[in-house]
This record gives structure tokens, C-alpha cells and sequence, in this order.
């Protein structure tokens, strides 16, 4: 049987954080030349272990933000997750919910990229998976909310999480009142988002490919695509497609009123948890007030400084 620890003092004691972050929390490492890498490629660079993960990379985000996030993860209560939660904690990412288990390992996410972009990557998510519901409790025993008096602040969640995991959530009472902001975290997770169409809920975040792959379609810009999500019954979506252009779009407004923008041009240096960084950007202006084209906007302005490997702010 597994045994877990859920009330670690290694983080900010706020009764109430400003935004959940649920998701992968785990170690990226990421090797890094700026030479163009191909397929069997041998190349001088950089290698290096950083805290990761979807909804980790998120909530660092957010931090620097001047926000407080706080995590909904699992990890192993060996060498590797003792690193991880006090690493979490000095980024100002509340630990205090996270679910510690005696028998799965801390998750990695280990991945290549060149002076061309990302060449491959593998994350080992088997823990959150296998933890399932259990990063949950503190939204259902009545710490952070329940059924009976839903959570009711922001929530930004990322498609690690198991479909039926996923569509508890998008259907589930304990969080009818939330402020769900959702990511698929790859295009192999794209669909796992399914459930949010069916129930029209939350914002959701893809990139070109995602929203294709939720369609059963492909789409050559971002509007387009923003516009099927619509369709379909996404309640609202930001569509990115790289460099070329970012759309926004949610069914309150219809179909037709979809809010374009471009990215900056700059050089980039590094790809891995650009999209988090433009998530994380949105909720944060959004909760400065800033109206739909602004976040947009700052979002698409973060998302280009993080690329280009300029420090966030």
C-alpha cells in the first residue's frame, strides 16, 4: 500500500493560493548545442537538470509573475524528490499539497534540442499517472475545497493527468466554480483535452498541431483552427502557431470574433517550456485585469523573451 505525506512545510503557508497549478512536477533534463542536430547527431553543448514539468514550469512562471501558484503533483520520497520539493520551493511554488509516495519514483522529462529546435524528447510520467486521483485530495477532503463548496480561485492544468482523470475533472462538482486553464502538454496528449469540448469548460492552450489533432482536422493558421475549437464546443481557446501568429477565441463572443496577434521575431535559443511560459503569461495578465488583446499580447511577448533566452523579466 502506498503511504503518503500531503502537509510538507517547505513552502508558503497561504490558506488560499492565487492559482493551482496540477499536473507533471519532475526533473528536466535538457541537452542543448547550438549547432543543427539530425537524427544520429553527435554534438558539443550543455547539459542540465532543472525543475520541470508542465504544471511546474507553469507555476515558476507564474512566481516571477508576482502570483502564488501552488502544486498539485505527485512525487517518490527518495533523493531525487526531497531535491525536487525544496528546488520547488526556493522558486516560490507552494509544496505543501503535494502527494509524496514510498513506491513510485520522481518522473524526468530528458529531451535534446539544437540550433534547429527540438530534436526528441521522453517524458517518464508513470508516477503522476499512477498516482491518479490522490494529487486531487485537497480539492475533495475540504482543504482547499469539495464538492459541497467548490474551489472557486484559478486552475491550471496540464494533460499529464489520465483521460479519465482528465474528464472528472471537466464534469466533476468540486470544481465547477474554478477557473480552469488547460494545456495538453504534447501533441501525443492532445486528445486527452476531449472532455473539455463535451462539457465546455475552461480556456484551453494548443498549438497548431493539438487543435488539428482535436478536430480530426489540420489547419494552416491559427485563427482557423481557434475557430473549429469553437465549433466543437470549446467554451475558450489560444491557439499558437510558432512564430507566424497566436489566436484567441471563446463561444461567448462566437465563432467570428477571434483576436489575431504576431509574436516578436527573435532568435531562438531554446524551445523547451515556451508554451508553459505563454500560459503562464496569460493567466498572470488576466489577473492584472488586462483585457482580452492585452493578455494576448503580453503573453506572446513573454513566450519570445523565454525563446530567445533573454531572463523573463
Amino acid at each position: 500500500m502506498t503511504r503518503e505525506n500531503t502537509t510538507l512545510n517547505t513552502a508558503s503557508t497561504d490558506a488560499a493560493p492565487q492559482v493551482l497549478c496540477i499536473g507533471s512536477v519532475l526533473w528536466d533534463i535538457i541537452g542543448r548545442s547550438p549547432a543543427e542536430m539530425r537524427q544520429g547527431s553527435d554534438m558539443p553543448g550543455r547539459i542540465t537538470r532543472l525543475p520541470g514539468g508542465v504544471a511546474m514550469n507553469i507555476a515558476m512562471t507564474l512566481a516571477r509573475f508576482g502570483l502564488k501558484p501552488n502544486l498539485l503533483s505527485a512525487v517518490g520520497r527518495d533523493t531525487e524528490g526531497t531535491e525536487l520539493i525544496a528546488a520547488c520551493a526556493r522558486l516560490g511554488c507552494g509544496t505543501e499539497h503535494l502527494y509524496v509516495s514510498e513506491d513510485l519514483p520522481t518522473d524526468r522529462y530528458m529531451a535534446v534540442e539544437g540550433g534547429n529546435g527540438l530534436i526528441a524528447a521522453i517524458a517518464d510520467a508513470h508516477s503522476l499517472e499512477a498516482a491518479g486521483e490522490k494529487i486531487l485530495r485537497p480539492l475533495l477532503d475540504g482543504t482547499l475545497g469539495s464538492r459541497h463548496a467548490p474551489y472557486e480561485g484559478a486552475i491550471a492544468l496540464d494533460g499529464n493527468l489520465t483521460l479519465s482523470l482528465l474528464g472528472d475533472i471537466a464534469t466533476d462538482p468540486a470544481f465547477a466554480k474554478a477557473n480552469l486553464h488547460v494545456a495538453p502538454a504534447s501533441p501525443g496528449k492532445a486528445e486527452r483535452l476531449r472532455p473539455f469540448l463535451t462539457a465546455t469548460r475552461g480556456t484551453l492552450y494548443v498549438n497548431l498541431e493539438e487543435a488539428g489533432l482535436l478536430c480530426q482536422d489540420s489547419f494552416t493558421n491559427s485563427e482557423t483552427a481557434a475557430q473549429a475549437l469553437i465549433a466543437r464546443g470549446a467554451a475558450r481557446v489560444l491557439v499558437t502557431d510558432g512564430g507566424a501568429s497566436a489566436s484567441e477565441a471563446c463561444i461567448s463572443s462566437g465563432t467570428d470574433e477571434v483576436i489575431t496577434q504576431h509574436p516578436p521575431r527573435v532568435t531562438v535559443a531554446r524551445v523547451t517550456g515556451a508554451g508553459d511560459t505563454f500560459m503562464a503569461a496569460h493567466i498572470a495578465a488576466e489577473a492584472r485585469g488586462e483585457d482580452r488583446p492585452s493578455a494576448l499580447a503580453a503573453a506572446l511577448q513573454a513566450a519570445a523573451t523565454y525563446v530567445s533566452g533573454e531572463p523573463p523579466l
